[in-house]
């Protein structure tokens, strides 16, 4: 049996197939990015799962595609402990780019990210090209959850958002500063817990116009950090995974267009054709 995932900061979802490409299991745990998580609360998030402890000896394949995977200590960490809790598996662990490309495309483009972080790379219809590092929440990330969480938190507190929003946004989170701190500076998943803010904007369809611009900000700075820094941009399509990317879908649209670039496929849920792709490739053999 064929287990695989597509891991992200905030949650992970988990798809099992038999050996015919059949739907065994379809679960999911909280997030599992090894770059801000011990090994020893990966661990606890995997076997909180009763239904993948079900699966641990049974288990033939494991592809684990997941953020924070392109880093090769942290990728390491967590296949240790995934070769310890499925212990007849073969075991390879990706970054969360390889799962995003399978699920978009089998043709050259450029595929994008935008979830509780952000990432892009030129997928050349073999191989995947990532030159530029993801540095994570602090440094990059650009458009991605934590970076609208972050800029939310900046504006209410700068006292730069409209006094009807900041009202909105006080009605649905906690906003004491020494809680925020403190899930910021000692909590277990600082970036997970900023793009928990972004939900103000990405839950429905976006029309007040101060989010719209700042939505606008953040996905233009992202087009021109991750997008056009590929001398490709102009030749390919440019396809975005995440739901960010599917509420940002106008915003995504005009910018691309001013910019001479070609829009692909938005997808919401990557998990979907990521499936898609393993049922055709038991198939094929």
């Amino acid at each position: 049996m064929v287990l695989f995932t597509d891991g992200g900061s905030t949650k992970c979802d988990w798809v099992l197939l038999d050996t015919t490409g059949n739907l065994v299991l379809k679960t999911q745990t909280l997030g599992l990015n090894p770059t801000v998580l011990s090994s020893e609360e990966i661990k606890h998030r995997i076997e909180a799962n009763a239904e993948l402890k079900t699966v641990f000896n049974t288990v033939e394949t494991l592809d684990f595609y997941g953020a924070g995977c392109g880093i090769i200590t942290p990728r390491n960490k967590l296949r240790n402990e995934l070769d310890d809790l499925f212990p007849k598996a073969t075991v390879t662990v990706q970054e969360d780019l390889a799962a995003a490309v399978y699920a978009v495309t089998t043709a050259p483009g450029i595929v994008c990210i935008l979830g509780t972080g952000s990432n892009s790379c030129y997928f050349d219809g073999e191989h995947i090209h990532a030159p530029i590092p993801a540095l994570g929440y602090s440094i990059m990330d650009e458009a991605s959850g934590n970076y609208f969480g972050k800029e939310l938190l900046r504006d209410y507190f700068y006292k730069r958002m409209p006094a009807h929003v900041a009202t909105a946004f006080e009605a649905n989170f906690n906003l004491n500063p020494d809680d925020i701190k403190m899930n910021v500076y000692k909590g277990a998943n600082p970036n997970a817990y900023l793009a928990s803010f972004a939900r103000f904007i990405f839950s429905k369809e976006i029309t007040e116009p101060y989010l719209l611009k700042l939505v606008e900000k953040g996905i233009r700075l992202f087009v021109n950090c991750r997008v056009q820094t590929f001398s490709e941009a102009t030749n390919v399509p440019i396809h975005f995974i995440g739901s960010i990317a599917h509420f940002s879908t106008p915003i995504i649209t005009t910018i691309l267009n001013e910019k001479g670039l070609q829009l692909g496929t938005i997808i919401q849920r990557p998990m979907d054709g990521l499936t898609a792709y393993y049922q055709q490739k038991i198939k094929t053999g």
